[in-house]
């Protein structure tokens, strides 16, 4: 793989901020609710609307990225998601910490997040060839999923050891390693095309206008931002099914999910070699068809080492399907992105998804109060089903060979 080196720092930093996420996965409505003894709708604030404003405050910021050189961009998106979370301990050690003040972190890191996922995918173009994407994104992947795999059992035992506040730390300096490894990656980045002069409103929508007028991203982009909404959604509903409902202590709901993401691992190192024996339309199909049909699984959690089992199961089988599915796709976006969109389309890819994400989370947990969030559950894995429709049918064929 050309610029091998490169590629290889870019993904240890990539790893220290993911492993950081992980340490600290929970943790701003664990402080709200531990420390400020926040209310249930509190929380539903922090987790939902954190996420959808912060969304609406990166719209702009992709064709911004478009324009600059994009280690900069990722540089500074760690370091300010670095300085957002190191307010939240200073404030606390102080004893002014707030909502509010959790709130805008939340708000912050939540834009910050998705400057760094545009940035990252429009450096990644530009550094490797297109035939290095699909391994490329692979080997992401299988860091995330080790990350997942280490974050959540080292976490808890530093809020154990050291309290709540460590492991939000640990996230702020994961951010600023990130930082610097990046930096520290060198290599040459192609000349950004040169802006056109002020930013027009028209700009803000290039993202979306490509997307949707490509015939293989168009159903992909509605495929994943339904899937990933409803399947995010579900989460604080199965939390409080097993904690509160079932009776399952905070480690064993916290070993529930970080045993199936061995899943992770193989489903990444599974993808490249799938793709390239079976073709990646076939391989993206087939996964992610599978994905959706694990979920529903969980209306029929129960107590005790069985339900702890079947959650297990249902997880790790979702988590290897998305994690086949995850690189083949990533791949497949780039290679079909002109190098001069590349940010704009994922910025948009990212706001969409986390606001589809924090508008069902909003509307699942309302039923869930209604109904019971067991039935939410059930609800969310029936629409799931729905999902693979949205699916590109045909085999893809390289933009240059597409007629208008």
């Amino acid at each position: 793989m050309r610029n091998e080196r490169e590629f290889g720092r870019f993904r240890a930093a990539y790893g220290v901020g993911a492993l950081g996420t992980w340490l600290a996965f929970g943790a701003l409505p664990l402080i709200a609710i531990e420390v400020l003894h926040a209310g249930p709708a509190e929380v539903a604030v922090l987790s939902s609307a954190g996420a959808a404003v912060g969304a609406a405050v990166a719209v702009p910021l992709g064709p911004w990225i478009e324009f600059r050189r994009k280690r900069r961009v990722l540089i500074g998106a760690d370091l300010v998601r670095f300085a957002a979370l190191a307010t939240i301990p200073a404030a606390y050690a102080f004893g002014v910490l707030s909502f509010a003040q959790l709130l805008l972190v939340a708000i912050v890191v939540a834009a910050a997040d998705i400057t760094f996922q545009a940035a990252s995918g429009a450096y990644l173009k530009g550094l490797l060839p297109a035939e290095a994407l699909l391994t490329a994104s692979a080997r992401l992947e299988s860091t995330t999923w080790t990350a997942t795999i280490l974050g959540p059992p080292l976490g808890g035992a530093a809020v154990g050891f050291l309290g709540l506040m460590a492991t939000v730390v640990a996230d702020a300096v994961s951010y600023l390693l990130s930082a610097l490894g990046i930096r520290a990656a060198g290599g040459r980045e192609p000349e950004p095309r040169p802006s056109s002069g002020r930013m027009r409103a028209g700009d803000l929508l290039d993202g979306w206008r490509h997307i949707l007028a490509d015939p293989a991203l168009r159903p992909l982009f509605l495929n994943t931002a339904l899937f990933n909404g409803l399947l995010m959604a579900t989460q604080p509903l199965l939390t409080v099914v097993m904690l509160d409902r079932l009776g399952f202590t905070p480690w064993q709901y916290g070993l529930a999910f970080a045993v199936p993401a061995i899943g992770g691992l193989l489903g990444s190192r599974l993808a490249r070699p799938l793709a390239g024996r079976f073709g990646s339309h076939r391989v993206l199909l087939t996964s992610g068809v599978l994905r959706a049909f694990w979920p529903v699984g969980l209306v029929f959690v129960g107590p005790g080492t069985p339900g702890l089992l079947l959650v297990m199961g249902v997880e790790f089988g979702l988590i290897l399907s998305c994690a086949i599915f995850n690189p083949v796709y990533a791949a497949l976006r780039l290679e079909r992105t002109p190098a001069d969109r590349v940010a704009r389309t994922l910025s948009a890819w990212s706001v969409t998804t986390k606001g589809a994400t924090a508008l069902l989370t909003v509307t699942l947990g309302v039923l869930g109060g209604l109904l019971g969030p067991r039935t939410a559950i059930g609800l969310a894995g029936v629409l799931l089903l729905a999902t693979p429709l949205l699916l590109p049918r045909t085999p893809f064929t390289h933009p240059a060979e597409e007629t208008p």
